[in-house]
C-alpha cells in the first residue's frame, strides 16, 4: 500500500472513530436527560424522609417539655434546644439539626399555635385517615393534651377556601407565643405522603395525637 493510500485509510479510521464518539456522547446525553427527573425525585424523597424524622423529633421534644412544665408549651425553638431541668441540671431534649427544616430554604420551621387553622386541618386529616373515627382522648400524664385539641364532631372535605396552590414558601414570622407543633415552610407538593397528606406545609408534627 502506498504512503498516500495509508494516509487516506488512517483518515477514514479517524473519521469513523469520531462518528462513534459523537454517537456515544449523544446516547449518554439522552440517558442523563431521561434520568434527571428520577434523580430529582429521589433527592426530594430523601429530604422528605429526613423532614419527617426531624419533625417527629421536635414533636417528642414538645411533649417532653410540656410534661416537665405541667402542660406549659414552649414559645420558641431555643427553649426546646435549652432542654428541661432534671434536678440541678438541664437535659437536652432536641438535637440542633432537628431544629432545622430540610425542605425550606431558610431551614426555619413554622411554629403552630394550639387550635389554629393548620392544627384543625391536620386533626381532620387524621380522622379521615382513621376512617372517620374519633381520636381517643388523652389520659393520665397526657391529659394536658385535651386542652389544646379541637373538638371536631364531624369531618368534611379538607379543601379550604382561599388556600394557596402548591409552590413557593411561607415567609411569615414566627410569633413568640406557645406552640404545640411545627410544619415546613415549603408549600410544594410532596413525593411521599404523611397520613395521606401530599403537601409539605400540611404535614404537622405535634404530640397532641399520640
Amino acid at each position: 500500500m502506498s504512503s498516500e493510500a495509508l494516509k487516506n485509510a488512517r483518515r477514514g479510521e479517524g473519521g469513523y472513530a469520531l462518528v462513534g464518539l459523537l454517537a456515544l456522547m449523544t446516547v449518554l446525553a439522552v440517558s442523563m436527560t431521561a434520568a434527571a427527573p428520577s434523580l430529582r425525585q429521589q433527592s426530594m424523597r430523601e429530604r422528605e424522609q429526613e423532614a419527617i424524622y426531624r419533625g417527629e423529633e421536635v414533636a417528642d421534644a414538645i411533649e417532653t417539655f410540656a410534661r416537665a412544665k405541667n402542660g406549659q408549651l414552649p414559645k420558641s425553638m431555643e427553649e426546646l434546644l435549652e432542654g428541661v431541668p432534671v434536678g440541678t441540671k438541664k437535659v437536652q431534649i432536641l438535637r440542633a439539626s432537628a431544629a432545622r427544616d430540610p425542605l425550606s430554604s431558610t431551614g426555619e420551621w413554622r411554629l403552630l399555635q394550639p387550635q389554629g387553622r393548620d392544627m384543625v386541618a391536620f386533626q381532620r386529616a387524621l380522622q379521615l385517615y382513621m376512617g372517620g373515627r374519633q381520636i381517643p382522648p388523652a389520659q393520665g400524664v397526657d391529659a394536658w393534651k385535651m386542652r389544646y385539641r379541637v373538638q371536631i364532631t364531624g369531618i368534611t372535605d379538607l379543601g379550604e377556601e382561599g388556600e394557596a396552590p402548591p409552590g413557593g414558601e411561607d415567609d411569615s414570622t414566627n410569633a413568640s407565643v406557645p406552640f404545640v407543633g411545627v410544619a415546613s415552610r415549603s408549600q410544594r407538593a410532596s413525593v411521599l405522603t404523611y397520613y395521606d397528606i401530599e403537601r409539605h406545609d400540611r404535614w404537622v408534627f405535634t404530640p397532641l395525637f399520640r
